[in-house]
């Protein structure tokens, strides 16, 4: 019988089912004859020891044992209690135990001073008895560090021993203690509304539920204030508001109970994409400031971004690796200057200065006669550097002349001749600024020649033999217009005298024929 106990016993313990063994009631049990009584302790003034008597044993405690009790009463309600038993020798010098137990989950202690005398006036040196106290409420999955000390307490003579409760998956457990009943969540993620609605479901007692939307870092830290959903209210939706879609967002929701186990539930888990936006930057300092809102590990670069293939092409020493914060100084506010970050799934650039963050500085450059002149405009003191370059595929120039530096006031305009010598197709005017530690260049590439004189003397001489051909060509169409006109006027003369000399014959022939 007694080995198929164990056997049906183990077959549960296999599955996540250990019957855990019910008590009454909680209390102190001490050996047959002897009569204990319990005392509350703090445990404080039993902390120190003293140096044991030469006639006491260093193994005046023996034998400690821990398990798990549980306590249920008439309406259901279960509660778990840590059973302590142990064996004391009793000595002149002894007048009985203290128990402590360390929570060490929440470093919360509880301790009982236990003193032992017998019924009758025999002797008690070098009795034994066995004590059991099972006072010690504990919770589903504790961690517990038991001590027994000798009252007073000696040095050196003390047993310890780490516990661990059952948790909410044992069957056992999980069926019948409270804080394992978190039902079931579930949620819809509005993202018009940013909100996120709730529901809770298979609630296996009449008690309400808290619930709070958390940043997930060591511990959930609270976004907004904790809601509480009364047990009536169980059966609605529950809406609760967000401003960011963040991988590290979590719901949690827990029964209105204390230590009651929580359910989490994060929506946005796999949105690693919301963290690269968190930038800040000071004009004043020219500090770049980006900030993670959730615990991840990245590496972070300044990089420069190319047109011709959209690749970001990282600044010199500006790699970093990073969980919480970066920080660059003395950065250029320009549109191409771009952060990077990298991890094993991947990398995602973000240029805080492309798109509704005004230049703090421009380029300009025009023709002046035989030079070409660079211009530059600062919103700020700044230093510059000018050069001409051939220009590259990879946007990037190649030095084709004599490098110059400016300075430049606030809010000024500031600047320098270069010889128009140098002009035509890839030839290229880069300016950057050299009094910051990030600094993206700009090119202004296609530069126009000037005009010589002897090209104008030239054209003018040419211009000169047309117009002299042009107006031979006027005239003689003029004098040709004239004689076709003339022409025209004699020959039309001539018709008409022909005419009358023909009526005029007509005339004399009709009379004579009348003779």
């Amino acid at each position: 019988m007694i080995v198929k106990l164990q056997i049906f016993l183990m077959i549960w313990g296999i599955h996540g089912y250990q019957l855990i063994p019910r008590i009454e009631e909680c209390g102190l049990a001490c050996s047959q004859g002897f009569h204990c009584k319990t005392q509350t302790s703090t445990g404080i003034f039993n902390s120190f020891c003293h140096l044991p008597p030469a006639s006491l044993s260093p193994v005046v405690l023996r034998n400690m044992k821990l398990w798990t009790a549980m306590k249920c009463t008439e309406e259901g309600q279960c509660s778990l209690h840590l059973s302590i038993k142990g064996t004391l020798h009793l000595h002149e010098n002894v007048r009985g135990m203290e128990i402590c137990s360390l929570s060490m989950n929440t470093q919360k202690s509880q301790c009982v001073n236990v003193k032992v005398s017998r019924n009758t006036h025999v002797k008690l040196t070098g009795k034994k008895v066995k004590i059991q106290f099972n006072c010690f409420e504990v919770s589903a999955g504790q961690q517990v560090y038991v001590t027994m000390r000798t009252i007073p307490n000696y040095c050196g003579v003390q047993l310890n021993q780490e516990y661990y409760v059952e948790d909410c998956r044992n069957s056992d457990v999980g069926t019948n203690i409270p804080n394992c009943f978190a039902g079931k969540l579930t949620y819809e993620v509005d993202r018009a509304r940013q909100t996120i609605l709730l529901n809770i479901s298979d609630v296996a007692q009449s008690t309400g539920y808290y619930v709070r939307l958390c940043h997930q870092w060591f511990v959930c830290e609270d976004v907004g204030s904790v809601a509480l959903i009364q047990t009536n209210d169980l059966v609605k939706s529950i809406s609760l508001p967000f401003t960011q879609m963040l991988p590290c967002l979590c719901i949690e929701a827990w029964p209105a109970i204390p230590d009651a186990r929580r359910m989490q539930m994060c929506p946005f888990k796999n949105n690693i994409e919301a963290l690269w936006d968190n930038f800040i930057y000071n004009p004043i300092t020219q500090t770049l400031t980006w900030e993670a809102a959730c615990p991840i590990h990245v590496s972070v670069s300044l990089c420069e971004l190319m047109k011709t293939n959209d690749q970001c092409i990282d600044l010199p020493n500006s790699s970093k690796t990073a969980s919480e914060k970066v920080k660059y100084s003395r950065v250029d506010a320009h549109e191409k200057l771009c952060m990077k970050f990298t991890m094993k799934d991947g990398s995602w650039v973000r240029c805080p200065f492309a798109h509704g963050y005004s230049q703090a500085w421009t380029m300009k450059v025009s023709r002046m006669e035989e030079q070409i002149q660079a211009s530059f405009t600062s919103n700020t003191e700044a230093q510059f550097s000018v050069l001409v370059c051939n220009g590259t595929e990879s946007s990037s120039c190649d030095s084709a002349g004599i490098h110059q530096s400016i300075s430049v006031g606030s809010l000024t305009t500031t600047s320098v001749n270069i010889s128009g010598k140098t002009c035509g197709l890839n030839i290229c005017i880069q300016g950057w600024r050299t009094d910051v530690d990030y600094s993206i260049p700009t090119y202004i590439c296609d530069l126009p020649c000037a005009v010589s004189s002897q090209s104008h003397q030239h054209h003018g001489s040419s211009f000169n033999i047309l117009s002299v051909i042009a107006m031979l060509a006027v005239l003689v169409s003029m004098a040709a217009l004239l004689g076709y006109q003339l022409l025209s006027v004699l020959h039309r003369k001539r018709l008409e005298r022909k005419g009358a000399e023909h009526i005029k014959r007509q005339r004399m022939k009709s009379i004579r024929s009348s003779h």
